[in-house]
């Protein structure tokens, strides 16, 4: 749940800024955020990481 709350602020603060700033690249921040977070929890599970890829993408 904590990291809920983290992404909620990070999104909040990046459309604070890019709207202050005027700089609309800001907006990639959690769209970056959420991938590097995905790429962690893969790492995390015991396993080589291909497999743990091509296990997730065939879950029907």
């Amino acid at each position: 749940m904590y990291f809920f709350y983290a992404f909620l602020v990070v999104i909040i603060l990046c459309i604070f800024f890019a709207i202050k700033k005027q700089r609309p690249i800001l907006l990639s921040v959690p769209v970056f955020a959420l991938a590097f977070y995905v790429i962690v929890e893969i790492a995390l599970v015991p396993g080589s990481f291909i497999d743990t890829v091509k296990f997730i993408f065939t879950l029907q």
